[in-house]
């Protein structure tokens, strides 16, 4: 039987990423957890090498888990079939990292993508110059690139040459679609992607049998989307979420009333959204009640879903170093935010700095933050 991570304390994360059966979450410290291993599919993925520290980024595969590291190197565990926890020399420079289901890419500082493990389809071809990259994404078989110029580079399991063998994995389509221009962002299902246009539209292309990359009109005022194994999410300007692809586990079956989301994740077969109010709407699938969230449904602040598993951040409102309670540090870490230019806080954190709830950060909020942390005479 393999080690199973405990969770203890469960306080502090900064970010979750979640994989075919396991979790990682990113500390404040920069230290990461892992979670979900044991039996026999405990390929040693939870277990984080020592030491423990100075990671800033992680991110997880079917059976391996990265970590980008504050120093720019990646570390690698879990499963090393394929060398897919075989980071190439030299190990440095990366200021990004993704998982496919046994390839790795890693972005590094000065725009080229470096990739490693299974290429059975092609999957770690980058294509050349290999250079100009801004992001990642790593899909079953293949990978995505976006470029400073808003193109996206495709490569993997949609190249005719290696899909003689392994029609099963193949994409029907060739590669992005026309124009390939004015992308800000990719993402990666099992066999299809998605590309985000500045414009608000989306582009699909790829896997297509259950019509995962068939955008739904009217394709427009889109600010987020994601992709599941056949159905893909895209969230809409207005807090709406589109949903379509497969929906023989209703994945599709956004729940009434479809408003006030602000992030969507898709899961292998299940979907998940954030709502403005921090509580989190999920649906589909639910085998592993990766469609159970657990109560109190509130103070969420981020979510992630693979194959069959859920996770979310949950942060108390004001609680802004993630202890785990509100205290007197939170109070000076509002002020440190309140005053000064630039220091607004991140969309995501606004509204437990918005103490009052009426859409902005000021005075009043401050006040509030007075009456409650001030320490007792």
């Amino acid at each position: 039987m393999g080690r199973r991570t405990s969770l203890v304390p469960n306080t502090g994360f900064d970010a979750v990423a979640a994989g075919s059966a396991h979790g990682l979450g990113l500390k404040a410290d920069g230290s990461i957890v892992g979670w979900g291993c044991g039996g026999p599919k405990d390929y040693g993925q939870c277990n984080v090498p020592a030491p423990n520290t100075g990671f800033v980024a992680v991110a997880t595969g079917g059976d391996h888990s990265l970590g980008l590291k504050a120093d720019g190197s990646i570390v690698t565990w879990g499963i090393d079939f394929f060398g897919k926890t075989n980071v190439p020399a030299p190990n440095s420079d990366f200021i990004g990292i993704a998982a496919g289901l046994s390839h790795s890419l890693g972005l590094t500082a000065d725009g080229s993508i470096v990739a490693w493990g299974d290429n059975i389809v092609g999957q770690t071809n980058v294509p050349a110059p290999g250079t100009g990259f801004v992001a990642i994404a790593a899909g079953g078989w293949h990978s995505l690139g976006l470029k400073a110029d808003g193109s996206i580079a495709a490569w993997g399991c949609h190249q005719a040459e290696f899909c003689e063998d392994f029609c099963y994995f193949c994409v029907a389509e060739p590669g992005v679609p026309a124009p390939n221009t004015g992308f800000v962002a990719v993402v990666a299902g099992r066999d299809h992607s998605l590309g985000l246009k500045a414009d608000g539209s989306i582009a699909g292309w790829g896997g297509n049998y259950f019509g995962q990359s068939n955008v739904p009109e009217p394709n427009a005022d889109f600010i987020a989307v994601d992709a599941g194994a056949y159905h893909s999410l895209g969230l809409k300007a207005d807090g709406s979420i589109v949903a379509w692809g497969d929906n023989t586990y209703g994945e599709t079956n956004v729940p009434e009333p479809n408003a006030d989301f602000i992030a969507v994740a898709a899961g292998g077969y299940h979907g998940l959204g954030l709502k403005a109010d921090a509580s989190i709407v999920a649906w589909g699938a639910n085998t592993y009640g990766q469609t159970n969230v657990p109560a109190p449904n509130a103070g969420f602040v981020a979510i992630a879903a693979s194959p069959s598993l859920s996770l979310a951040i949950r942060k108390l409102r004001g609680d802004f170093n993630g202890d785990g309670h509100p205290a007197l540090e939170d109070y000076e870490s509002f002020l440190d935010r309140f005053h000064g230019p630039g220091m607004e806080p991140a969309a995501f954190e606004w509204r437990f700095f918005d103490a009052d709830a009426d859409g902005d950060v000021d005075l009043y909020d401050l006040a509030i933050f007075q009456n409650v942390f001030a320490p007792a005479p």
